[in-house]
């Protein structure tokens, strides 16, 4: 009996391994081409608002991203899971600098360098690919006719692409495939670049190339299949936490996705996004005010410190990240940002850490939409969270105080994504005081670790 009980466990502990899968999440590289190490601090990149002093082979908090560092990214991922059941990439591989200093081919030639690096070193695995808004030339200049672009960067991504999915594609960029190996999981690539308020193509129009009643008609039938579904993207509705006040989309826009995701939040199992180069996430709630949907905004790979006005701190260090999922159901059951340390990659040596694990720092049990209003929970009442939520923000680069007015900032940024709920959250202060007692546990703690570590 003994024996059978132990076979029965040991059954079910490998069934339970088998439903875990991993994916991993890159986003923003912006290659800049012409990055140089040089004692000219003015021609170290074009990619920089000012001058750039000690710059390393690895890259400078002021530029993008040398084609070093996007290797160094790349290989990291090899190196710390080789094997992943897919990797998403949510676009923005060309760098932040004036539209006259590119061209059609040069933003093909940074996709297709950038795509093929990706399938070299991950030769056999599927890549869920969705442009960004400096992946067409003029940058964010995304029509809703069909483009050049579209169509070179359909060839460049044959390797991934179901030849199903190209006639969206060709229409506008956006897409749908079943996972790999998998029924009743699909993967819906958007093209929010459409919605974003710089694109003055697509202003005027109230569903651009037909994506809003094609992502409805792909997530109904989701529904009728029981499929559950992920949604990736580049540019994410709602605000900047960064910045007080700043959004992406559209107004009209906005509302609309927003609207779609609550009608369908029953099939939709995740969202990943990029274009903030910031680590955060929103939540979607249901008219009765259930969070229903999460969505990951993920780190960039690219440093380059924001040219956006008033931000202070606009750099970030390098990031990566690994999702664990459930194969079966698609919850998220984990998440783990790695990072490099650019200082210390350019004095020593490039090394890709792990940052943190989601249930380890906000001691959740894992990444789903209830989970994720507990962190959002614990950031608005508890300093000590908040503080930490601060410094992965930018991927532990900035490291200063998330004062009163940086809380209401993330708050109202996570949990309003519509816009006149935004505008009322930052005006009653992100609705919850601040638990100051914890910031003195925190150092309490801190000093008694400190005085252990001296007496031991």
């Amino acid at each position: 009996m003994t024996l059978l009980i132990f076979l029965l466990l040991l059954a079910n502990s490998g069934a339970a391994v088998s439903l875990t899968g991993y994916f991993w999440h890159i986003t923003d590289v912006h290659w800049d081409p012409d990055y140089k190490v040089t004692d000219n601090p003015w021609a170290v990149c074009p990619s920089a608002s000012e001058p750039v002093r000690n710059p390393g082979k690895w890259g400078s908090y002021l530029c993008d991203s040398p084609w070093a560092l996007i290797n160094s990214s790349i290989y990291a991922m090899k190196d710390i899971f080789p094997n992943p059941n897919f990797i998403i990439w949510t676009g923005d591989d060309t760098p932040h600098i004036p539209n006259e200093k590119l061209s059609d081919e040069a933003v093909l030639r940074m996709i297709g360098n950038v795509s093929q690096l990706i399938q070299h070193v991950f030769p056999d695995t599927k890549v869920y690919a969705a442009m960004g808004n400096h992946d067409i030339h003029p940058k964010s200049q995304f029509p809703a006719t069909g483009h050049v672009i579209y169509n070179r960067t359909a060839e460049l991504w044959t390797h991934w692409l179901d030849g199903r999915s190209i006639p969206t594609f060709l229409k506008g960029a956006f897409y749908t495939e079943k996972l790999p190996n998998r029924e009743g999981q699909r993967m819906i690539i958007l093209n929010t670049n459409f919605y974003y308020n710089r694109n003055a193509l697509t202003a005027d129009l109230s569903d651009p190339a037909g994506q809003f009643q094609w992502f409805e008609d792909v997530l109904s039938r989701a529904l009728t299949a029981g499929e559950k579904v992920y949604i990736i993207g580049h540019i994410p509705p709602g605000f900047f936490e960064k910045k007080r006040g700043t959004h992406w989309f559209q107004e009209h826009f906005n509302k609309r996705y927003l609207e779609i995701i609550q009608k369908h939040s029953q099939v939709i199992a995740g969202q990943f996004f990029g274009h903030q180069h910031r680590d955060s996430f929103k939540i979607f709630y249901s008219n009765n005010g259930s969070p229903v949907s999460a969505m990951f905004i993920a780190p960039a790979v690219t440093p380059w410190k924001t040219t956006l006005a008033g931000l202070q701190d606009g750099s970030q260090n390098p990031g990566i990240r690994l999702f664990e999922y459930n194969t079966d159901t698609l919850q998220i059951l984990d998440m783990v940002t790695y990072y490099l340390n650019l200082t210390f990659a350019n004095i020593q040596a490039p090394r890709w850490v792990k940052e943190y694990r989601l249930t380890e720092a906000f001691q959740v049990p894992d990444g789903t939409a209830e989970s994720m209003q507990t962190v959002l929970d614990k950031l608005s009442w508890d300093k000590c969270h908040l503080q930490k939520y601060y410094e992965y923000n930018s991927v532990s680069y900035d490291l200063g105080e998330c004062n009163d007015q940086c809380r209401t900032d993330h708050i109202c940024a996570i949990k309003e994504v519509d816009y006149t709920r935004y505008k009322n959250c930052i005006k009653s202060g992100g609705s919850s005081k601040m638990n100051e007692m914890c910031l003195l546990l925190c150092f309490s703690m801190l000093s008694l670790s400190i005085l252990v570590f001296a007496y031991s």
